[in-house]
């Protein structure tokens, strides 16, 4: 289920951050859904921020959602970064001790529901895809949350047409095989399929989303253990937010975009500027809060599907306390290039 991330650790070492450590300093180890969301991280990782705060963190690629939340919950992962699913709100009734307390991807998301391309002059709008078969990565992954929304605004829902989980890489083959009639796609994937002529764009569900903003990823912590160590953990996550900073200012096309890609690009999440250069980055809340709303509708949805069984209070589903300690910490936000007119990350 898990392995390391080779390539992450190349661009730790870089800095060092894989060295012995010292007496002082802490390991954490932290689950990762590899995502261009990730730079994020691997920007604090190669630019020492985590090495200043006496951290070294141990990054493992989730390629499962399997069993995540019982490993972060049992402190095999202290830390995981990933979408949120009908597995938190399940983790969160059986009383594990988990919690989210970051942002990771926020609107605008750069996803995309897309339409195979032969059938776009019959199917123009969402209430057209009644009986179509839609792909997505999970039943209860958000971007079927992201598809019933969409669905939503033309009176039908996710009962209403047939959902195939598939990877976002096999949704390409599947639209070129006419195997699948629509997919929710997430960037490069969405503009890639676009630009090979396999689809084209029906929605963009940050289009449908209400309440705004919508938040689709996050950073989740083991709460026994930050209960713990809580200076540690508001150390993590304020290096944390300074790499989230430099992503920000990146994402704006700020001074620091080349070296930012050239981050990206050795850690490996992704190898190809071209694309980086071409294509939308998701975007993120820069001083790492979540949309509470968002996640209240997400928690419903998934409530009236019969996916979860227990409302959760904010309380519970939510800890803002160490990103807001990081925003005290580092200031607010203050975006460089103020000619951007890119939504997101401000």
């Amino acid at each position: 289920m898990r392995k390391v991330f080779a390539s992450l650790i190349v661009a730790a070492a870089l800095t060092g951050a894989l060295a012995p450590s010292s007496a002082q300093e802490k390991v954490l180890r932290v689950g990762v859904a590899k995502a261009l969301a990730t730079a994020a991280t691997m920007i604090a990782v190669e630019k020492g921020y985590f090495k200043e705060a006496g951290i070294r963190i141990e990054i493992e690629e989730l390629d499962s959602s399997a069993n995540v939340m019982a490993l972060l919950a049992q402190g095999q992962l202290q830390i995981v970064e990933g979408g949120i699913s009908v597995g938190y709100f399940n983790a969160l009734e059986r009383n594990l001790p988990i919690t989210i307390a970051a942002d990771r991807v926020s609107t605008p998301l750069g996803h995309r529901l897309l339409l195979r391309k032969d059938l776009a002059e019959t199917i123009k709008k969402p209430a057209d895809l009644k009986g179509k078969i839609i792909a997505s990565n999970g039943p209860g992954a958000v971007t079927t949350y992201e598809v019933a929304k969409i669905l939503e605004s033309g009176g039908i829902g996710v009962k209403d047409v047939d959902i195939k989980v598939l990877s976002f890489v096999n949704m390409g083959i599947a639209l070129a095989n006419k195997a699948i009639d629509a997919a929710l796609v997430i960037q490069p994937w969405a503009s890639q399929y676009v630009e090979q002529g396999l689809a084209v764009v029906l929605a963009d569900p940050d289009d449908y989303a209400d309440p705004k903003p919508l938040t689709i990823a996050v950073n989740l912590i083991n709460t026994d253990w930050a209960d713990k160590n809580k200076d540690l953990v508001r150390a993590y996550f304020t290096a944390y937010q300074r790499g989230v900073h430099d992503y920000c200012q990146a994402y704006h096309g700020g001074a620091n975009r080349q070296a930012v890609i050239d981050i990206i690009v050795r850690s490996g999440l992704e190898t190809r500027p071209d694309v980086l250069n071409r294509f939308p980055w998701p975007a993120r809340d820069p001083n790492g809060r979540i949309s509470v709303p968002s996640l209240l509708d997400m928690q419903k949805y998934y409530l009236r599907e019969g996916l979860a069984a227990k409302e959760q209070p904010v309380e519970r589903l939510v800890n803002n306390e160490f990103v807001d300690y990081a925003a005290q910490k580092l200031g607010r936000f203050k975006l460089e290039n103020t000619a951007s007119a890119l939504p997101g990350c401000r």
